[in-house]
């Protein structure tokens, strides 16, 4: 690799990754990789394709992380119930270059999404870098790290035999809902109730909630489908909420997933557009339309995009059969008598489930290398320390959005291996870190956040904004002139990870054809039986053309405001002597 400064004599040894301090180049070669789920196998690959050698470190003994069911919940590892289905379509959660089979279903039951894993790790032949039954005891920087950014892993294998590597970078892929958070000391009197009372992080089906009086506390995802799951068995089910939640369906109109219908580039633009208290109301009102979040008990303290949503389309349906009861903030408990804040009480209750989320925490780390920022862990770009010397150690998969966390954590590990090996220079350490308290602000500015739920990004935005440091963000107005029926499907569409492999490093030449059959895979799992085919409306494609044109030209004025060179380079390409 070209050298971009001169070596400082006696520092750093030269190599790949530029010492911020000297700016000497530092070598990165062996690569571990702590946890092989979907964020620790897209890493793995990461590191292949950059030509490095990675070494996967899992506790358990197999792949998938979260999505590997267990019949019994394992300490400090992710747990998931039997039925558990993903809230995410099948088009919107893949990595970038393998599309999930088209026959697969649109949401996906957790053996699925395991499977889909099982194939990706196939494709890519990612095993044999995998080290199963291995847990991770500690990662230190080694005592020469000044001078070449090495860590120290120790890890031990199922016989209990400790055993100490040497490495260039860490990338750690623990996920974030290992650690249940049961906060006992906030629900008095819970020392005296009769029944029995888990933490969802145990909870695996309904079977011992025949004929039970149960009560949830929690309005999240888990706790929103074990209301409903319980529900079908269970005497009757309360759901205690302090704030309440906005309540969405997985299945929109024409019976498209939400995420392939609302989760596009052109929304995204108008968001930008327009104040964001104007799609507030408007989704808002449209939510309250299917079913009025006061009526239901639903309706929360938060506005609609300040906090991710339960996507459920069972519980409002219980809600109205009276399966299940929402109820507010359980105040105190007395023996099997719950009573809440508005004063009412349940009695005779059998069963508490606390669906109060995770703790989060990466303990093999120093504490030192973790910069605090409010109430999360302050990593730049939501990847990389900003107060260490070098740049070796990344977390990727500790992200959040409406969104799944696959294409996230795999342009992190993109992003996170070209700058281990020097494509891309990081700023300074107090540069890094100004950007990392700006993103605080404007977290806790633009959202709900909570010592549970401390991040939250825009998807879109996010995306982009790594995808421009690697070099493969799309390029919209070189679309539009050059290729029109993928500028189109690249606006109009759902945000697939496809778009990302088009150009730039990591190119898959299969991204544009993934890109136009992205709905034929959508439609295949449902067609089971032939039926007559609607007529296609040409009013509606009329429109479609003109606001798609409209939008090219909001894109060119973009442009031409903000990167006002970039039109010139782009007609040079056309005639390269008029410029």
């Amino acid at each position: 690799m070209k050298k971009l400064w001169k070596p400082v004599q006696g520092c750093c040894r030269i190599s790949d990754l530029q010492c911020l301090t000297c700016s000497v180049s530092i070598m990165v070669h062996r690569v571990a990789v702590i946890g092989a789920g979907p964020s620790g196998l897209t890493s793995v690959k990461a590191c292949l394709d950059e030509g490095m050698v990675p070494t996967c470190f899992e506790s358990s003994n197999d792949m998938g992380g979260l999505w590997k069911f267990k019949e019994v919940s394992e300490p400090n590892r992710a747990s998931i119930y039997r039925s558990l289905t993903i809230n995410i379509s099948k088009e919107m959660m893949c990595f970038s270059d393998l599309p999930i089979p088209a026959d697969y279903p649109n949401y996906m039951h957790h053996s699925k999404i395991l499977k889909y894993f099982r194939m990706y790790a196939d494709h890519f032949k990612l095993l044999k870098h995998i080290r199963f039954q291995t847990v991770v005891k500690s990662v230190r920087q080694r005592p020469d790290f000044s001078r070449t950014g090495q860590w120290e892993v120790v890890t031990e294998d199922k016989d209990g035999h400790e055993e100490s590597h040497v490495f260039d970078a860490v990338i750690c892929c623990s996920g974030h809902y290992t650690y249940p958070n049961l906060p006992l000391k906030d629900f008095p009197g819970i020392e005296t109730f009769e029944g029995k009372y888990f933490h969802s992080w145990d909870y695996k089906g309904p079977e011992d909630m025949y004929g039970k009086r149960v009560v949830v506390i929690g309005i999240g995802n888990s706790g929103g489908d074990i209301a409903v799951e319980g529900s079908r068995v269970a005497e009757q089910v309360y759901m205690s909420t302090r704030r309440g939640a906005w309540v969405v369906r997985q299945v929109v109109d024409n019976g498209l997933p939400l995420d392939m219908k609302y989760n596009t580039r052109i929304v995204h633009i108008l968001f930008q557009l327009l104040p964001i208290n104007f799609f507030n109301w408007m989704v808002e009102k449209r939510l309250n339309t299917m079913y009025d979040h006061t009526m239901y008990a639903l309706k929360p303290t938060h506005r609609f995009f300040s906090q991710i949503p339960v996507i459920n389309d069972d519980l409002p349906f219980r809600i109205l059969s009276g399966a299940v009861i929402v109820k507010p903030n359980v105040k105190e408990i007395r023996g099997s008598t719950v009573v809440f804040d508005d004063g009412s009480m349940v009695e005779k209750v059998d069963t508490i489930v606390f669906a109060t989320g995770y703790n989060y925490g990466f303990p093999y780390l120093p504490s030192s290398v973790m910069h605090k920022s409010g109430q999360r862990v302050g990593l730049y770009k939501h990847v990389f320390p900003p107060n260490l010397e070098h740049p070796t150690l990344a977390i990727v998969g500790f992200i959040h959005a409406f969104g799944a966390i696959m294409p996230q954590a795999e342009m992190q590990a993109r992003w996170a291996t070209r700058v281990f090996k020097g494509y891309k220079k990081l700023p300074s350490n107090q540069a890094m870190i100004k950007a990392v308290e700006k993103d605080t602000r404007d977290i806790e500015k633009n959202y709900f956040v909570s010592k549970l739920t401390p991040l939250e990004v825009d998807f879109v935005s996010y995306m982009d904004d790594l995808a421009g440091d690697i070099g493969v963000r799309p390029n919209l107005l070189w679309l539009f002139f050059t290729d029109f029926p993928l500028f189109k499907r690249v606006l109009w569409g759902p945000m697939t990870a496809y778009q990302y492999r088009l150009t730039g490093p990591g190119k898959w030449e299969g991204s544009r054809r993934a890109i136009f059959t992205q709905f034929d895979r959508m439609y295949q799992p449902l067609k089971t039986r032939q039926v007559v085919e609607q007529e296609t409306s040409y009013a509606g494609l009329l429109i479609k053309l003109s606001l798609t044109i409209m939008a090219g030209g909001a894109a060119a004025y973009y442009v031409h405001v903000h990167h006002p060179t970039a039109i010139s380079t782009l007609m040079s390409k056309f005639h390269p002597q008029t410029v």
